[in-house]
This record gives C-alpha cells, structure tokens and sequence, in this order.
C-alpha cells in the first residue's frame, strides 16, 4: 500500500471537457469537524457505494435513532475489520463512531433538501454490471488465498503496528488535533487491512473504474446544466474516505475516458 500522506484538504481536479470535480477526504463512521469541511459550492454529489447501498442507509438513519449505536455495537462484535476500526474510534475522543457513515449521510440530506434537488450519482456499479462483478470475483479469489487466510490469524500484533507507523503519515491541520489524528491512523490501518490480498493491478483497476464514472457523472451535470453563467462548468462533490484518496488521485492522473451514468431516480432520504 502507497505510504501517501494523509490530507485533509479537497483536491480539486479539473476536467478537459469543462467542470470540476471536488474530492473530499473525511474519515470512515466520524463526524467531521466543521472546520474541516469544505465550503465549496457544487452542483452535484457523487458516493462510493453502490444505488443498493445508498438507498438503505436511510433505514439504518432510521434504525439508529430508534436504537442508539445498534448498527456499531453489531459492526464490533462481528470479528471484521471494520469491527476493529470502530473499536480504535470508541476510545479516541471524536465524534463517533457512527453508521451510517455520517459525512455522505450529512451530504445526502443537503442534495435532497437543496432547492430542486441536487442529482446524486452511485459510483460503485450494481451487481448486475458484469465487469464489477468479474472484479469483485477476481478480487475475491485473491483475498481468500492460504496466505491471506494465515494473515487474518496475526491481525491483531500487524494492525497496532500499522497504526503506530500511520500515525507519521497524519499530516498537520488546522482543527487537526491528537485524537482526530490517531483516529486517521486508525482508519488507514483499516483501509490496508481491508485490501490486504488485493494486488496492485486489481486496485489500481477498481480506481481507474470509479474515477470513470466520477467523469460520467460529471458529464452527465454539464449536459443537464440550464444556468451557463458560471464559465468554469459544474461542480461534483464526492466526500471520499481519507486513506482511500491516493489511489483516486492516481487514477485521475491517467484520465481515463468516461463512463455513462445517470443520477439516482427518486431516492428517500
């Protein structure tokens, strides 16, 4: 895994076809400080999940109101990784942890609520893409090796490492402070733990497939735009987990051709 820096600040790419497309990194189940959050107009979001995913979270919005932390204290007790990362969140003093995933919850809500409405994009494919599900197949097969099987038994000895060597990664912001940094640490740990078994090409195939349609949907914006006083183009937003940015970054240096997607129909929120 890339031992990129971990930022807080957008990066902002410009498309060639007009448009500019806003990458926020956040961290996975926490409330961002709002100091941290970009003020940054858009015209549109997109979300690294598939419609399927995207359209439950309201029921778990739901769920958790009825019953506080129901949706966490599951996600701990099931032995995932994910399960140790809300575990490292609980301890540190941040605002969380949370699912669903507060930050594309928060941006969900202001797309519905916005005047008209924003369109809202899901970048992940549905299972009924057969390429994304080939990947998924592919990436499956690696990670379920005999090797990555014996790697799952260490888990515990190789994450406090991980985390102890992310934390130099944890670049300094304002309203940055100790815990909000340790808690960046704790989620790179997760993010390297949840493609342990990946191969660079599968990663770097799945980046160059989302960034993809991040360019569709982008594509779809500037044909749907009425108002052409802004010359610069449309603005898509994507809050993106902080540790998952670099290989996102990577791909949109290739600028690989667009993908067809059109907005979510009608979703509740």
């Amino acid at each position: 895994m890339s031992a990129a820096k971990l930022a807080w600040e957008p990066v902002i790419f410009d498309d060639p076809h007009g448009g500019r497309v806003l990458l926020w990194p956040h961290l996975p189940c926490v409330r961002m400080p709002s100091m941290l959050r970009t003020r940054e107009n858009f015209d549109g979001i997109a979300l690294l999940a598939s419609e399927d995913e995207i359209r439950g979270w309201p029921q778990e919005e739901k769920e958790d109101h009825e019953s506080p932390g129901v949706h966490v204290a599951a996600a701990m007790a099931s032995g995932t990784v994910l399960g140790r990362l809300l575990d490292d969140l609980t301890i540190y003093e941040v605002d969380g942890p949370t699912i669903p995933d507060p930050e594309p919850m928060r941006l969900l809500h202001h797309a519905n609520n916005a005047r008209g409405g924003l369109p809202v994009y899901a970048l992940e494919p549905s299972m009924e893409d057969e390429e994304w599900v080939d990947w998924m197949t592919r990436a499956a097969d690696n990670q379920v090796s005999i090797s990555s099987l014996i790697s799952s038994i260490t888990i515990g000895r190789r994450w406090k490492k991980l985390r102890s060597s992310n934390a130099s990664r944890v670049e300094a912001a304002k309203g940055v402070d100790t815990e909000l940094g340790a808690a960046a640490a704790s989620s790179a740990t997760w993010w390297q733990e949840e493609n342990k078994g990946l191969t660079a090409e599968l990663i770097s195939e799945r980046s160059s497939r989302i960034v993809s349609r991040i360019r569709g949907a982008l594509a779809d914006l500037r044909e749907g735009r009425v108002d052409d006083s802004n010359t610069t183009g449309p603005s898509l937003m994507i809050p993106v987990h902080q540790p998952r940015l670099p290989s996102l970054l990577r791909a949109f240096d290739v600028c690989p051709d667009s993908e067809t997607i059109q907005p979510m129909q009608n979703q509740e929120v």
